[in-house]
């Protein structure tokens, strides 16, 4: 099977140097290709995210029982992290993405079937892996098919575009309550119809991307002297700081359709659109976040953003309505997420080509481990009606990280 030099792909006629950072036209025409054929895949993750949190509390499974299964997807993922990253680098960022799209379907299928929590665990289980074999080949792949000069556009593109499609996927049970009306089909009915629906407009996203890169290898030759992970020191700095956002995080904010309902009574078909919501503005501020890494750096812009998201954290304790609470919680996702294409594309240019899918999974690894423990440990949290608690963890950790990030790396610079 033939290659293609990541090169030839990088320099396409599709990529405008004039505009690198300030349109997607910046980004090169495969890689914006291949954001835009996610799309149905992210519609169906971000459905089967608020399903999950916000949908099976109301069908009687326990916020720990919720926990585990999010948990579940995390730990999963970790175990199968590190060896989906090798694969990637060594035969090819293509199979293993393609494999984790093929696998989403079955696994979305598998909850549209059951509200039984040992399957549900199992489905939690299979998420995790097919999440893992995306996340160790996707930003790779990107890397892969830019440059230096255009990979902040292509990551600023790739999260804009992604965060604007999960959030439909989030947003879609606002629709159900008019579909209830007009069929007269109860809740839990029109919940599993819907992930049928969006497994099989998934199905698109791995056609459609194996059609734009027929036979192609999407990763670079592997060098004839692989470098060792001891040689990867500032990867593993900056994973460390990436684990102290992900332990904090996992105690509230995948659970916050949860903390929704059970602070406030709102149902899924109000915190499934609020996360649509936050998903939207979260994309559309990263239009802000290249221009911002230009001004300050990168380094400065991350610190910046997730400093002043940590305080809109803190105040998310002292909401006293499920309005302001939405209010807050919008911010504090704009400004944390914000910094997020900055980190991708900070850290893919300071590893080496053929380390990037190891990278890749790595990163993913120490930031999922801590958050699959910790969301566990907020559902019980939460189950005993402490619901402020997981919020001044989550805040702690992110100070640590952030004050971390800036004292590791101020000085550091992208190179590859």
């Amino acid at each position: 099977m033939g290659t293609v030099p990541f090169a030839a792909v990088a320099n396409d006629p599709g990529a405008h140097p004039e505009g690198l950072g300030r349109s997607p036209r910046a980004v090169p025409r495969t890689v914006r290709r291949l954001i835009v054929l996610l799309s149905p895949s992210a519609v169906a993750y971000g459905y089967l995210t608020v399903l999950v949190a916000g949908f099976l509390p109301e069908v009687g499974v326990e916020p720990g029982s919720v926990g585990l299964i999010l948990g579940a997807m995390g730990i999963s993922l970790v175990v199968g992290a590190i060896p989906f990253g090798i694969l990637a680098d060594r035969r090819g960022r293509k199979p293993i993405l393609l494999a984790g799209l093929v696998g989403l379907p079955p696994v979305l299928l598998l909850f549209a079937a059951t509200t039984e929590v040992p399957l549900l665990v199992l489905g939690g289980v299979l998420a995790g892996l097919v999440e893992g074999m995306f996340l160790s080949s996707w930003n790779a792949a990107i890397a892969d098919l830019t440059t230096p000069e255009n990979r902040e556009a292509a990551f600023s593109f790739s999260f804009i575009l992604s965060n604007v499609t999960m959030g439909f996927g989030f947003a879609l049970p606002v629709f159900f309550p008019s579909i209830q009306a007009a069929t007269g089909l109860d809740s839990a009915t029109v919940h599993r119809a819907m992930l049928v629906v969006v497994a099989g407009l998934s199905v698109l996203s791995p056609i459609g991307i194996q059609r734009i890169l027929p036979g192609r290898a999407t990763s670079p030759p592997p060098s004839r002297e692989r470098s060792r992970l001891v040689d990867m020191g500032p990867l593993w700095k900056f994973t460390a700081m990436n684990a102290l956002i992900g332990l904090g995080a996992g105690f509230i904010i995948p659970l916050i359709p949860t903390w929704l309902f059970l602070k406030f009574g709102v149902p899924d078909t109000y915190s499934g659109p609020l996360l649509g919501l936050a998903s939207l503005t979260i994309g559309f501020a990263a239009i802000g976040s290249a221009p911002l890494s230009r001004r300050v750096g990168p380094i400065r812009a991350i610190v910046l953003t997730q400093a002043v998201a940590t305080v809109f954290m803190v105040a998310l304790a002292f909401s006293p309505t499920a309005l302001v609470a939405g209010g807050v919680y919008l911010v504090r996702a704009t400004l944390m997420n914000m910094a997020s294409p900055i980190l991708d594309a900070f850290l893919m240019g300071i590893i080496r080509p053929d380390q990037r899918g190891l990278a890749s999974a790595v990163n993913s690894l120490f930031w999922r481990l801590p958050n699959s423990a910790s969301t566990v440990v907020g559902g019980v949290l939460l189950a005993t009606g402490d619901y402020s608690l997981p919020i001044f963890l989550a805040a702690g950790f992110y100070a640590v990280s952030v004050t971390g990030m800036y004292a590791l790396f101020r000085k550091v610079r992208p190179t590859t």
